[in-house]
């Protein structure tokens, strides 16, 4: 059983379940909790993938613990219906920590996908932090993305025998979306896409940044008002908390093109097209530079270290002067830019999801593991 609620762990379960479905050796049994129901639907659609069960969660203004206790209560129903032999838990969202939760309480196997990312604060990301740590604890095998994310585990005393490094299943479906032929909704994406205009793709969320949203919208109307020929493409989160800080900075630009969140295809499109990228997402960060874009990450710390030890990603924080003056620094000087958009993958090489099937054939005794990801560096 597979249970997901919000489009990042959408895309990320997408290829194993897909792989789930063309192996005889597993009957597969999806459930979307609905924690982001629109934004789930495009992602299922593009994938050709059809819940078994939707438990349709979200509603407006509802807590993390509401969330929490409405999500556990409508899943344990569906595990006694379903009797699983094991649930996969995907990253690190509220949904992730039930679905194990539930499982463990059940005493199904869980197997938690992008195991072993670590900030080492507790509050940041805040709850995702807390909640990969607690599906650590009681998850039977760990499908750690990377080597350093397994090293992770290991210092806290994980098993070496538990972990298997798959490569992140964000990577095949990245591959496997940019071949994808994609018309943009918005028609001035769709002339950007046909113009030869340089692009900065800007996504911005995260619950603890609220307090500096300001400052990022700062940041980027400064960036807007310097470099009048590139285009600002920032496709912004619905929370009102984000669009009241953001959309005063920027609204009034002529080279800003503010958008609702983009579906997941023309998302890929925008961020292939791009030649910059500034974020504070947490996919984003693996996505870009498996596509050759250098990447400014607008948080004080990141789970995902490995593309700024391969120089592709670049902690900058969410100071609006220090964002722009690295912005600039990528932007005007050609051999900076350059050292940063080197095409370095750290995050897999399209086959994660054999290696994820794999590892759990092992664990429900129908087969045996394949060889740990390495990548290949430079």
């Amino acid at each position: 059983m597979t249970v997901y609620g919000t489009r990042p762990e959408a895309i990320k379960v997408a290829p194993v379940i897909k792989a789930l479905e063309g192996d005889d050796r597993f009957e597969s049994v999806v459930v979307s909790t609905g924690q982001h129901r629109e934004m789930l639907e495009q992602v299922n659609k593009r994938f050709g993938i059809e819940p078994d069960h939707d438990m349709g969660l979200m509603k407006p203004g509802q807590s993390l613990n509401e969330l929490v206790s409405r999500a556990i209560q409508g899943l344990d129903p569906i595990i006694e219906e379903e009797h699983p032999d094991v649930i996969i838990s995907q990253g690190d969202t509220s949904t992730a920590m039930v679905a194990a939760l539930a499982g463990f309480h059940r005493g199904v196997k869980i197997v938690h996908l992008e195991a072993g990312l670590r900030t080492g604060n507790i509050f940041s990301p805040f709850p995702e932090e807390a909640n990969r740590k607690i599906i650590g604890q009681i998850a039977s095998l760990h499908l750690a993305p990377t080597e350093q994310s397994k090293e992770n585990l290991r210092r806290e005393n994980f098993r070496s025998k538990d972990i298997v490094v798959t490569g992140n299943t964000v990577i095949d479906a990245l591959l496997t979306a940019k071949e994808w032929d994609v018309a943009f909704d918005d028609a001035r994406l769709q002339t950007l896409q046909d113009s030869d205009q340089k692009v900065v793709l800007v996504t911005t969320h995260r619950r603890e940044n609220l307090d500096a949203m300001a400052e990022i919208g700062g940041a980027v109307q400064d960036l807007a008002k310097t470099y009048p020929d590139f285009v600002f493409a920032l496709p912004l989160h619905l929370n009102p908390k984000v669009r009241d800080a953001v959309l005063p900075e920027v609204e009034s630009l002529p080279n800003v093109i503010i958008t609702d969140p983009l579906p997941y295809d023309q998302f890929t499109a925008l961020l292939n097209r791009a030649y910059l990228v500034l974020t504070d997402s947490g996919g984003v960060q693996e996505e870009a530079p498996s596509l050759g874009k250098p990447v400014l990450v607008m948080r004080e710390n990141t789970e995902r270290p490995e593309a700024v030890v391969a120089g592709t990603v670049k902690l900058v924080g969410t100071d609006r002067d220090r964002i722009v003056a690295e912005a600039k620094n990528l932007l005007d000087q050609e051999a900076a830019y350059e050292a940063m958009a080197n095409a370095v993958n750290p995050y897999g090489d399209g086959k994660a999801a054999v290696r994820a099937i794999a590892a759990i054939a092992e664990l429900t005794g129908e087969g045996s593991r394949v060889e740990d990801f390495i990548p290949t560096l430079g």
